[in-house]
């Protein structure tokens, strides 16, 4: 039986008359008003649902603490990265005991030569709720760093500058960016990107050293509200690249490295519908290019001026296999592709011509590119995880094909990989197209039913989902649950298609095969429906958000993060960060026929009289990616609509945004909380 206190009364939020109006509908929307954070009353009703949350879970305190030590108790107090080597110095990132944060050092590619201190974050963090150190930027002269740092959480970063030669930082400070910085390559200039109100990263600007930010030269403003930018500087070094990118288009700039002041040239000017993404390497760019390919194929190019014309292809488009991204050498072409769900490693020989996959020792796994920054370099550095292998990081010589493992995260504690059980299994949806599921348990589980499942779930923006380790779950495993990742479309795990069989008005497929995979998880026995659980976060949210509607039944319990739950409204509203870019994602409501599709599924519009599952949602109050005002108006409607008296949580964080809090230790604080919330509803805590 769940401990949670039921004996208490939840906060209700007072209703303000407010109506949205499109298209002859009219949508009321009575907790409109908690959009206003300068508002008093707004904060005094999150830290209400603050207070009732921990009030609630008060019983399960010291599971809620057992846990987080338990979980912080598998990180090494003491790590370090495998080192680095670039432009002539060897880079690490280092925690010490008790730290929260990194310390990123180097030492020069000498013999005898001694690590430096480059950036000590624990001590930039100092009196910060929040802190974190986004792009960092070694100038080409290695003489300065340039680095992002945010102290907010809402992604938006003042740009710092140190002489690594002293120690000491510049006074150059540029707020409000991305946090990103390319350098030229004269060490004196460099480009950073500029967010606009709604967030939206759209003004490229030239800085030089020691110059006021005053003098900064706009070099690039994007225009179109659909359209997002970012920089990037060629394999080569010999370019800069102004890239501007939308769901489905994509348009590149690049300027030599050595001409800071000249003037960005576009390679090839965008057309609605076709991606690129461009590199340079010796003496040719290469593209990455959905032109006549909808998963991706490769071209090359030694006249940028003859536009499409002057391509060559490299690497053929194939229906069985997306091309992810691909990685130049001196010696050999190396490719990160995706078959059925797993992303795997190709490598080409310049040499000899011929082609081969990395073979690696688990059949459901996940592997990309680490570090390479040296093109001259005879190896590939890649990451290597699976469901039950921790982080490894792998060096590996295409010619001889043999792996060197250089280091494999540490899991303290008493891990044995041995214990657990990694396996996929294949689900129909409803309309037959074949969904994967990634699964893991302790091996002491038996398949009968009993055990509580935690399915989660994406499914949006193409992003894969893949069969990763994390040690904290080993907390749930331990305990008995399964754990299992529906693979379902939205997601691009299984090529292009996927993606665009889950978005704009095919979105509902999203939703059914998420279900559809819960269903045969309780049909094959791994669970049953009183010990179902499902998480998401994010468009994840939007996911969890949208099936309890449609089959609350289903559900013993529900955990939503930073859910993005109120589709309609957000999409109407312009000013909100985000949105214009996002048409092509979700469909642009001013649209009859796309409101009347996002409708039918967003979470806030659709909650009705409903026994609903145990509901625990989370945000922050400087989300953004995902106002916070998003779950907190959708809690307060399902307290108005309900009909039943399950657990019904919400957690604001009123110091972070969207990825919660900052520390390596501090953030499993809120791990910890939704295990606890799990594990007492299974009633599986010990």
């Amino acid at each position: 039986m769940s401990r949670m206190r039921k004996d208490l009364t939840p906060p209700v939020a007072p209703q303000k008359p407010h109506v949205h109006r499109a298209h002859g509908h009219e949508r009321p929307d009575p907790y409109f008003w908690l959009k206003d954070r300068d508002q008093p009353d707004v904060l005094a009703y999150l830290e209400a649902e603050n207070s009732y949350r921990k009030e609630v879970m008060a019983p399960l305190a010291h599971l809620e603490d057992s846990l987080f030590k338990e979980i912080v108790g598998r990180i090494a107090p003491e790590d370090a990265s495998v080192p680095y080597l670039d432009n002539g110095f060897w880079y690490t990132t280092r925690f010490s005991e008790g730290s929260e944060y990194p310390v990123y050092g180097r030492r020069a590619d000498l013999p005898d030569a001694e690590e430096s201190v480059m950036l000590d974050v624990n001590r930039l963090a100092e009196g910060h709720s929040y802190y974190h150190v986004g792009h960092r930027a070694v100038s080409p002269d290695n003489r300065y760093l340039a680095f992002g740092e945010d102290t907010l959480s809402r992604r938006i970063y003042k740009i710092r500058l140190m002489d690594l030669a002293s120690g000491k930082l510049l006074e150059d400070e540029i707020p409000g960016t991305t946090g990103q910085v390319v350098w030229a390559a004269d060490s004196l200039h460099f480009f950073y990107l500029f967010k606009d109100e709604t967030l939206r990263p759209s003004r490229v600007f030239r800085h030089r050293l020691g110059d006021p930010v005053s003098r900064d030269v706009l070099v690039y403003e994007e225009k179109d509200e659909a359209f997002h930018c970012h920089l990037a500087r060629s394999r080569s070094r010999s370019f800069i690249f102004i890239a501007s990118e939308q769901t489905v288009s994509s348009e590149y700039r690049y300027l030599p490295a050595d001409q800071p002041t000249g003037v960005f040239r576009v390679f090839l000017p965008r057309e609605r519908h076709l991606e690129y993404q461009i590199d340079h390497f010796r003496d040719a760019f290469w593209i990455r290019t959905n032109w006549d390919a909808a998963n991706f194929r490769l071209m090359r190019s030694t006249e940028p001026e003859r536009g499409k014309e002057g391509w060559s292809e490299v690497i053929r488009h194939r229906d069985e296999i997306l091309l992810e991204r691909f990685l130049c050498f001196d010696r050999f072409l190396a490719l990160e592709e995706r078959h059925e769900g797993i992303c795997r490693i190709a490598i080409h020989s310049w040499e000899t011509g011929e082609s081969h996959d990395m073979a690696f020792p688990e059949e459901a796994y996940v592997a990309g590119f680490d570090a390479n920054p040296e093109a001259s370099s005879p190896t590939i550095r890649v990451h290597y995880t699976s469901m039950t292998t921790p982080l490894s990081i792998v060096d590996y010589d295409p010619h001889t094909r043999q792996m060197a493992w250089k280091k494999q995260e540490p899991v303290l504690g008493g891990f044995d990989k041995n214990d657990y059980r990694s396996e996929r299994l294949w689900v129909a949806a409803s309309d037959g197209a074949r969904i994967p599921v990634s699964l893991v348990y302790h091996k002491s589980v038996v398949r009968d039913g009993k055990a509580p499942l935690l399915l989660y779930g994406y499914g949006s923006y193409g992003i894969s989902l893949d069969p990763y380790f994390s040690s904290s779950r080993l907390s749930l495993l331990d305990r008995g649950f399964v754990f299992a990742i529906a693979h379902i479309r939205g997601g691009e795990e299984m090529g292009r298609s996927w993606y665009e069989q889950g978005k704009l008005k095919n979105k509902i497929n999203t939703f059914t095969d998420f279900i559809s995979c819960a269903e045969a998880l309780v049909a094959n026995r791994y669970t049953s429906q009183d010990r179902l659980f499902a998480m998401g976060g994010s468009a994840g949210g939007l996911l969890v958000g949208a099936v309890m509607n449609m089959r609350p039944e289903l559900w013993k319990g529900i955990i939503a993060a930073v859910p993005f739950v109120d589709v309609v409204t957000t999409m109407l509203d312009t000013s909100i960060p985000l949105t214009t870019g996002e048409f092509d994602e979700w469909g642009n409501p001013e649209d009859p026929g796309y409101y009347a599709c996002m409708l039918a599924y967003s979470p806030y519009d659709n909650v009705g009289k409903k026994a609903y599952p145990a509901l625990l949602v989370t945000t922050g109050l400087h989300d953004s990616q995902v106002q916070y005002w998003e779950p907190a108006k959708w809690v307060a409607r399902l307290r108005e609509m309900r009909t039943n008296d399950n657990p019904l949580l919400l957690y604001c964080n009123m110091d972070t945004g969207h990825g919660g809090a900052s520390g390596r230790f501090v953030r499993h604080r809120e791990t910890a909380m939704e295990y606890a919330f799990l594990l007492d509803l299974a009633d599986e805590e010990s």
